[in-house]
């Protein structure tokens, strides 16, 4: 029980402090924006990733069905994984590029870089789907599917 209150009064502590960096390190506009930025995070994470992500999952389940793609579920699955994170990851990047008050401070070309990396990833996975899609039955499979 000591345990969970220390633990608590340092969470409050941690808590505490991190509003009083934020109040003395933003100023007023930053304050009334930070609210509107975290709402539209929420409703573009409840109102389009999570609808994507579940659509994306039932097909892929769907497609996992057929005879056969018991073995490269794994490989598709970790493919589009691999380009959602990287994609989350990148978007911010391309939209703010070359804006703000310091526009060298992202100099690159990240919509080609982001790209390149994806056909990467696809390549990856598409290799590795067609050397899964081809091993033969393991003794291990019912009815040689």
């Amino acid at each position: 029980m000591k345990v969970r209150i220390g633990l608590v009064a340092v969470g409050v502590l941690m808590a505490l402090w991190g509003g009083r960096e934020l109040l003395q390190s933003v100023d007023v506009r930053g304050l009334v924006r930070l609210p509107l930025w975290l709402g539209g995070a929420v409703v573009v994470d409840d109102f389009v990733i999570a609808p994507l992500t579940v659509v994306v999952g039932w097909l892929v389940m769907r497609w996992s069905r057929r005879p056969g793609a018991h073995r490269t579920v794994g490989v598709v699955r970790t493919t589009l994984l691999y380009v959602g994170v990287t994609s989350l990851i990148a978007l911010p990047l391309i939209f703010r590029q070359g804006t703000g008050v310091n526009p060298t401070v992202l100099p690159r070309d990240y919509l080609r870089d982001w790209l390149l990396l994806e056909a990467t990833i696809v390549a990856i996975g598409a290799a590795a789907y067609l050397t899964f899609s081809r091993v033969r039955a393991s003794s291990g499979d019912i009815g040689g599917r």
